[in-house]
């Protein structure tokens, strides 16, 4: 479960003060049903005219002001890197193993670390079909962007990996939910839906989520863990335009099968130090080497080993 706690650009939290900045990143639960349609007409639409309430109003000023300090700092960059941050396939591989083998939660554990070991590669093979919910109180003039970017953004990683990535909301298996704090029993009947099995550590996300916590992403299989069948990403509408845009670069990247960060990664969107808003050039290579069709889902690290060195040998060419 990938979550950013958003504050400085930071994957990394500080269980119970949450550095206010990142993306945690957690296995997923493994849900044995396959996810539900959503039945027609399930959520009324907010009334005309509604306003927020007093605590989402409270959220959206805060996020404000969180961004504000964020880019005085010359921090949420948005270029995909420079001169001043260089890498070599050496940091690549490192950074890498680090993102793609890596957790910093357990399994069902909600907030709780990790063993801090190497796990396996998990990555998807179905073709991937996002769709795109709004919460009943996500104001309108929300919607039409956010549905542009993450239209964007998925033909982009589509590029990049080679993999099928599409949006739409017919049949999708990777749901972005934006939603609001009014509407915590909305995403919260929407989350079982789609993972029916969700265990209550990470259940509890949907409705009563901490403020530090400002977008998350659960992955799962079915009867294979490592190799994704559905995900769901979770995003406050109260952040502002960049903060969203940045929740789906993260969230939908972590989807993916990237769900670690690294302090050491740079120029990059997995890392605690909230440099970089949006995925970066290093990203990229990362999401490149791990969609090389030589690497499959469920390998160990040092089965990975051998092949991530032969990939970067050929700057990501087929192995």
């Amino acid at each position: 479960m990938g979550r950013r706690i958003r504050a400085g650009r930071a994957c990394a939290a500080v269980i119970g003060a949450f550095a206010l900045a990142g993306c945690l990143a957690a296995p997923p639960p493994a849900p044995t049903a396959k996810p539900q349609a959503r039945p027609a007409g399930l959520v009324p639409p907010a009334p005309e005219g509604s306003a927020p309430s007093a605590a989402s109003q409270a959220l959206t000023r805060y996020y404000r002001r969180l961004e504000n300090d964020l880019v005085a700092q010359d921090l949420m960059r948005t270029g995909g890197g420079g001169i001043d941050t260089p890498y070599t396939d050496t940091d690549l591989k490192r950074n890498f193993e680090r993102i793609a083998f890596y957790n910093e939660y357990q399994r069902n554990g909600g907030l709780r670390p990790s063993d801090g070991r190497a796990g396996r590669l998990k990555k998807w093979r179905v073709p991937i079909r996002i769709g795109v919910e709004f919460g009943a109180n996500v104001p309108q003039e929300h919607r039409a962007r956010d549905r542009a970017n993450v239209a964007k953004y998925a033909a982009r990683l589509a590029r990049l990996t080679g993999h099928s990535i599409s949006v739409s909301n017919r049949d999708p298996n990777f749901t972005v939910m934006i939603m609001s704090a009014d509407d915590g029993a909305q995403a919260r009947t929407r989350a079982l839906e789609i993972m029916p099995n969700f265990q209550e550590p990470n259940l509890v996300f949907f409705s009563n989520l901490p403020r530090a916590i400002q977008c998350f992403v659960i992955a799962a299989g079915y009867e294979n863990e490592h190799e994704y069948r559905v995900a769901l990403a979770y995003i406050r509408s109260e952040n502002t335009a960049l903060q969203r845009l940045a929740c789906i670069h993260e969230e939908l990247a972590q989807g993916l099968g990237l769900a670690n960060d690294s302090p050491r990664a740079r120029p990059s969107i997995f890392n605690d130090d909230e440099e970089f808003a949006l995925l970066t050039t290093h990203d990229e290579e990362l999401l490149r080497i791990l969609y090389n069709p030589a690497l499959e889902p469920g390998m160990s690290l040092e089965e990975a080993r051998p092949i991530i060195t032969r990939i970067l040998a050929g700057r990501l060419g087929p192995s």
